[in-house]
C-alpha cells in the first residue's frame, strides 16, 4: 500500500466515523464506537499496527500520516463524548429546578393501622399458610344463628349472658363470631377450616379489660381424628408466633354450650409480667383463648355426620390480644379514639412492652 492508497482508506474511516458519531446518543455507545475504530482489532487501531511492517523507506511517512489520523478521529470522539455530557447535565438540572405550581403539593402521610386491625391480619397471614380461609358475616345475625344453632337454645342459662342487643327487626347484634362457623358448615360441608374475625357487642361491666364491643376471631377446623391435643399445640404455635416470643400459657376447664369438652386458655399477663394488675384482675393471668372440641349438636346443626368428622372451635380475643402485644394497659383506650393514647408510655400501664410501642 502506498501512501495515496493509505490517504484514501483514512478518509474513509474519517467518514464513516462521522456517520457514526451523529447517531449515538449514549456515553456507553460512544465507548464501544471508539473501540471499534481505535481498538487494536479497529479499523484505523489495524492501520497503526501496520507501520512496523512497512517498508523502512516509507515508515515515516506512513506513521505521521496514521498518528494525525488517530488525532483527528480522537477529537471527534472527545468532541461527542463533551455534548454528550453536558446535555446528561443540563437534564439533571432542569429536572431538579422545574416547578409547576399547577401541580398538588407532597402531602405526609399521618396515622398507623389500628393495633387490632394489625394483630387480626396478622393472624390471618398465619392461618392462611395452615390452609385456613377467612370467612366473614353479618353483625346483625338471626337468633337461631347466634344461638340455637351453637347448642344455647331460649331456655339455657348461658343465654343470660349475651342476651341483650335487640333490634326492632327481631335480630341481634351478634355477640361473637360463632355463628360463621355454623354459616360455613353449610355452605362447605366437612371437612372443614376457617377462621373468622370481626365486631361482637355485649352487654358488659365495663373495665380495664371488658367493653360492650370488641374484637373476635372464631376458628374452627373439622376433619376426621381431630383432637384437644391439636388445639392445644396450635394455640401455642398461634401466640407464639403474634407475640414474636414463647408465652407461659395455662389450659383449665370451661364450660361454653357450643363445645364438649371445654377449655380455657390463659396468657401469662404481659403488662405486669403476672405479677397483678387491673388488667388481669390481680391474678397475673388474662383469658385469651376459650375454646373446645365442636358439640356433636353443633354438628349436626351444620349438617356434619358427627360419627365421621370431629373438629375444634375457639374464640381468640384480637383486643385483649392487641393489649398484650403491645402493652396497653386498658381496653377502653382501644375504642376510645384518643389517638395520643396510642403512643404514649404513660398510658400503656406496664414496663414490659413500652419499648415495642
Amino acid at each position: 500500500m502506498d501512501i495515496d492508497q493509505l490517504n484514501e482508506q483514512i478518509a474513509r474511516i474519517e467518514a464513516q466515523v462521522g456517520l457514526d458519531l451523529a447517531g449515538v446518543e449514549q456515553v456507553d455507545a460512544l465507548r464501544s464506537l471508539e473501540t471499534t475504530v481505535l481498538g487494536k482489532k479497529g479499523s484505523l487501531g489495524v492501520l497503526i499496527g501496520g507501520v512496523k511492517d512497512c517498508p523502512p523507506e516509507q515508515r515515516k511517512a506512513f506513521g505521521q500520516t496514521v498518528n494525525q489520523a488517530k488525532t483527528r478521529v480522537k477529537t471527534l470522539f472527545d468532541s461527542r463524548l463533551g455534548k454528550l455530557q453536558s446535555s446528561v447535565s443540563e437534564a439533571e438540572t432542569k429536572a431538579e429546578t422545574v416547578f409547576d405550581p399547577t401541580l398538588p403539593g407532597k402531602c405526609k402521610e399521618m396515622g398507623s393501622v389500628h393495633p387490632v386491625t394489625s394483630v387480626q391480619w396478622e393472624i390471618e397471614r398465619i392461618f392462611e399458610r395452615l390452609g385456613f380461609t377467612v370467612e366473614a358475616g353479618p353483625e346483625m345475625e338471626s337468633e337461631y344463628n347466634n344461638f340455637e344453632a351453637l347448642n344455647i337454645p331460649a331456655t339455657h342459662p348461658a343465654r343470660d349472658m349475651q342476651d341483650t342487643f335487640w333490634l326492632d327487626n327481631g335480630k341481634v347484634l351478634r355477640t361473637h363470631t360463632s355463628p360463621v362457623q355454623f354459616r360455613a358448615m353449610k355452605k362447605f360441608g366437612a371437612p372443614l377450616r376457617i377462621i373468622a374475625p370481626g365486631r361482637c357487642f355485649r352487654y358488659e361491666t365495663i373495665d380495664a379489660s371488658h367493653e360492650n364491643t370488641f374484637h373476635q376471631v372464631e376458628g374452627l377446623m373439622i376433619d376426621r381424628d381431630i383432637s384437644i391435643p391439636n388445639l392445644i399445640a396450635m394455640s401455642r404455635m398461634l401466640l407464639r408466633e403474634v407475640m414474636e416470643r414463647d408465652v407461659e400459657l395455662r389450659v383449665r376447664p370451661g364450660y361454653f354450650p357450643f363445645v364438649e369438652p371445654g377449655i380455657e386458655i390463659d396468657m401469662n399477663c404481659q403488662i405486669c409480667g403476672g405479677q397483678g394488675c387491673p388488667t388481669c384482675k390481680q391474678s397475673g393471668w388474662v383469658e385469651i383463648l376459650p375454646a373446645g372440641m365442636v358439640h356433636p349438636n353443633v354438628l349436626e346443626a351444620g349438617g356434619v355426620d358427627t360419627e365421621e368428622y370431629t373438629g375444634f372451635a375457639f374464640g381468640l380475643g384480637l383486643t385483649r390480644l392487641a393489649m398484650m402485644k403491645f402493652g396497653i394497659g386498658d381496653i377502653r383506650i382501644l375504642n376510645g379514639g384518643d389517638l395520643r393514647a396510642m403512643v404514649s408510655p404513660e398510658r400503656l400501664g406496664g414496663p414490659i412492652l413500652k419499648d415495642k410501642v
